[in-house]
């Protein structure tokens, strides 16, 4: 008996190190570097015009990419979990494919598809517009990253939505829209909540698919994670400290938005 309070203890105390070592540790580690030198140079760092500029583009494109999963998440999600056909196993595994995929080789992937020297975009050339180097390639990147967060979220409601709703639903004579934004797309609701907000705090911090096919230029192109990393390498670590707070500060919000939502789900 003593043997086994001792191991579990020792098991307890072993996961708990190491939840601290790997992340509560990195995360005081920013809040003090970045309030190092006061609240004074960490206001100065803030309020940057490339610093700022780099926070607002980074969360409007998040934003934008973030829409976009949302409405295409949801619509796979339910196609992958409502219909049967040929290869819809292999297409549910390649989902997961963004996760196992380094982002680098992401971002090699759309400069070698939507670069200036591929077909595309060549085509988007000539239309008079151009993807890499632009906004439109960061998009993208945010957006494969993220793209199975909603519908991740989503498939375990879909699977769960008892039926007879439905049915019941069209026993009574409601349409096939009337059905879905009244019965079906509630029940999906907290999923695609979850999962956007989840997507949208992935791509505020996205790196190595953005860096290769965003161009990095000073108030257009540059985001707050090249910013970043632009600051350490010009030996200001307090200016990327506090770039790093506020982007860490947003993640920490989303995340307990959407324990909340969760929660809330599990006790109704």
């Amino acid at each position: 008996m003593f043997r086994s309070k001792l191991w579990s203890f020792g098991f307890r105390s072993t996961v708990m190190l190491y939840f601290v070592v790997l992340i509560v540790l990195p995360i005081l580690g920013i809040y003090s570097q970045s309030f190092s030198l006061g609240w004074e140079p960490l206001k100065e760092s803030l309020v940057e015009p490339l610093a700022w500029k780099a926070v607002l583009l980074t969360i409007k494109l998040a934003a934008i990419a973030t829409v976009i999963n949302v409405l295409l998440g949801t619509l796979i999600g339910w196609v992958l979990i409502r219909y049967r056909f040929p290869g819809r196993s292999f297409l549910n595994s390649l989902v997961d494919l963004p996760f196992a995929l380094p982002t680098a080789v992401t971002g090699l992937m759309i400069l070698l598809l939507l670069g200036p020297g591929s077909f595309i975009g060549e085509l988007a050339g000539k239309l008079g517009f151009e993807i890499v180097f632009h906004e439109p390639a960061i998009v993208i990147a945010m957006m494969f990253v993220t793209f199975p967060f909603v519908i991740r979220a989503v498939q375990p409601l879909l699977e769960e939505l008892d039926k007879s709703e439905e049915e019941a639903a069209y026993t009574m004579g409601a349409s096939k829209s009337r059905t879905f934004f009244s019965v079906i797309l509630p029940s999906m609701l907290p999923g695609v909540v979850s999962g956007g907000m989840l997507a949208f705090s992935r791509a505020l911090a996205e790196f190595g698919a953005v860096v290769l096919v965003a161009g990095n230029i000073p108030g257009k192109t540059l985001i707050a994670s090249v910013y970043i990393f632009g600051e350490i390498e010009s030996d200001n670590p307090q200016g990327a400290a506090a770039v790093s707070v506020l982007l860490l500060t947003f993640s920490f919000i989303i995340l307990w938005t959407v324990n909340l939502v969760q929660s809330r789900r599990a006790r109704k």
